[in-house]
């Protein structure tokens, strides 16, 4: 941005972050879509919090300066006795009295000059015998000058501790409307479109709780270089994959044994899947989603460019698929393998044949943005969007066999339970709810949550799973900061876990179904006992955690953090 000029695309990008900042994710997400600002070549993390407010107050002090200087039109120079943060920072008659004791200060200056010149014509005796009174007056006005640096330094001080407060300010009221506003959706795109500014200090481990995981006990995976959002462990073997806002997705080989201080010595082998061609940290190229098969075989990931991709175990890139028109959401494999699920922000589903990585067909029901799809079985899915509806689709059907309506906000995510039987959705609205096929009214309505629902997971429990004998539960992870465990028998609350401090963003039930993990933006990871509702474990990571994962054996759970980083840790009760 030049010094005195603004062009458009600035604007529009002022514009966008004022919008994000004061609450408004979906204005601002729409906005920045339709600019292609995600294609902007300006760097957001130097755009200060607040940034479009200073500049409109600046102007505003300008011209109220322009129309109240008492000695008539004002000179141009006049304003270049004010700092910047001057006019942001002070009234205008104080500026109006800076102006006025800075003009005399100059005044003097200049005077002390013009005295200093008219004696160059004395005489050199002349000039031996006032040597000392000349020393003396030099000596005076490097005195007036050092005190007046010092005041300036004072008040640059106190301007720069007040802007300090009005960012802190303007932050904390930026989240607290966010908390209030921000869809799960738009949360979702937010992350994938700007990254977050989650990352805090770095925890301590000193004085510990008996719960508490410490830094030694996990080994900390480095390598990206911007927000990890997505994290999933391989079904086979001991791969764990991530995608970042940084253009790439990573295969990491965790190896066998405790995790810690010994793993994190050693060198551990990544391959680096790149999703550019051109230069890195491409924001249209974010990884926004990403599914391994069953067999663990190949990893399919989806962009913000629209382009599903399929990597190879080694990280060699299989095939593209290009039929999208906007960012990919969600991305899931059947059971079979043979069919591959694509949602995006172009409204439509796709199905991918995955012999030929040729689109076996395309579904274009939704009025707006797709956030969500889930297999049902090997030929029947849901998809969900911010048009509230929720359709049940079958590949080779012309038309949805089912559409579910009652929902009065975007549905953020959708899951079947083991069976089949019962698809649980998740809104803005603040509700979960459950349907089935053979109804068209929700089988049960959840409205406990307070603020919008961000995700849900059903337990691996019951029917259809390898824990038949324990009874099937549904979490949902909430804005409100709290997860709600739904006993689906019975229809109602089994335990509110109030242990985080901002929004959830992820949880996830460990295979034999007993313990579930909870991620959030106040950086802390917490295990849960699903039987007694309390906390077993915590760990305080340095940033925002977008996602949780447990391997097969639930040993292990790995998070994703936006401070670039991703954590695996051990668990043994």
């Amino acid at each position: 941005m030049s010094k005195s000029n603004i062009t458009s695309a600035e604007l529009n990008f002022l514009v966008f972050r004022y919008l994000q900042e004061s609450g408004f994710t979906h204005t601002a997400f729409s906005m920045g879509y339709e600019a292609g600002l995600n294609n902007s070549e300006i760097d957001g993390n130097l755009v200060p919090t607040g940034a479009l407010i200073t500049i409109v107050q600046k102007g505003l002090q300008y011209i109220e300066m322009e129309a109240n200087l008492s000695d008539g039109e004002p000179e141009e120079e006049d304003f270049s006795l004010l700092q910047p943060l001057e006019l942001i920072s002070k009234g205008v008659d104080e500026l109006q009295e800076i102006i006025k004791k800075r003009k005399r200060d100059k005044m003097e200056g200049e005077r002390e000059k013009e005295k200093g010149k008219g004696k160059e014509g004395v005489g050199e005796q002349e000039r031996h015998t006032g040597g000392e009174k000349e020393r003396d007056k030099h000596e005076r006005e490097r005195d007036h000058v050092r005190e007046r640096d010092k005041e300036r330094d004072r008040e640059r001080e106190e301007r720069d501790k007040e802007k300090e407060k009005q960012h802190l300010d303007f932050a904390d009221k930026a989240r607290q409307s966010e908390d209030r506003s921000g869809s799960g959706k738009s949360q979702k795109k937010r992350r994938f479109f700007l990254g977050t500014d989650s990352a805090g200090v770095e925890p301590m481990d000193a004085t510990l709780p008996p719960s508490e995981i410490s830094n030694s006990e996990v080994t900390i995976l480095e390598g990206h270089s911007s927000e990890v959002f997505a994290c999933a462990w391989s079904p086979a073997g001991s791969l764990l994959a991530s995608g970042s806002g940084d253009s790439t997705a990573r295969i990491w080989t965790i190896p066998e044994g405790p995790c810690g201080v010994q793993m994190q010595a050693m060198s551990l082998h990544s391959h680096v899947l790149k999703h550019f061609k051109g230069r890195v940290n491409e924001k249209s190229k974010d990884v926004t989603t990403l599914d391994w098969n069953v067999e663990g075989t190949l990893l399919a990931t989806g962009s913000y460019d629209g382009q599903a991709r399929i990597w190879g175990r080694d990280g060699e890139l299989k095939n593209t698929l290009i039929k999208h028109k906007g960012p990919i959401f969600s991305l899931k494999w059947n059971k079979k393998g043979d069919l591959l699920l694509s949602g995006s922000v172009d409204k439509t589903a796709i199905v991918w044949d995955t012999k030929t990585w040729e689109c076996r067909q395309q579904f274009e029901f939704h009025s707006a943005p797709a956030l969500d799809v889930d297999w049902r079985n090997n030929n029947t899915f849901a998809t969900c969007s911010t048009d509230h509806m929720i359709y049940v689709c079958k590949v080779g059907e012309t038309r949805p066999i089912k559409a579910f309506y009652g929902h009065q906000g975007e549905v953020n995510a959708i899951k079947w339970d083991p069976t089949g039987n019962l698809l649980a959705s998740c809104s803005d609205d603040g509700t979960a709810k459950i349907w089935s096929l053979k109804q068209d009214k929700f089988v049960y309505d959840f409205k406990d949550h307070i603020k919008e629902i961000y995700t849900i997971r059903w337990s691996p429990t019951g029917m259809g799973t390898s824990n038949p004998n324990q009874q099937l539960i549904l979490a949902s992870a909430s804005f409100d900061s709290t997860i709600k465990l739904w006993d689906i028998d019975q229809g109602r609350l089994l335990h509110s876990l109030a242990g985080h401090k901002q929004p959830v963003y992820s949880v996830a039930f460990s295979p034999n179904g007993e313990y579930l993990a909870s991620g959030s933006l106040d950086q802390c990871l917490h295990i849960w006992s699903v039987k007694e509702g309390k906390i077993l474990r915590t760990y305080r990571g340095g940033g925002g955690i977008f996602e949780v994962c447990w391997n097969k054996e639930g040993d292990k759970l790995a998070a994703c953090f936006s401070n670039n980083t991703v954590c695996v840790m051990d668990f043994r009760k």
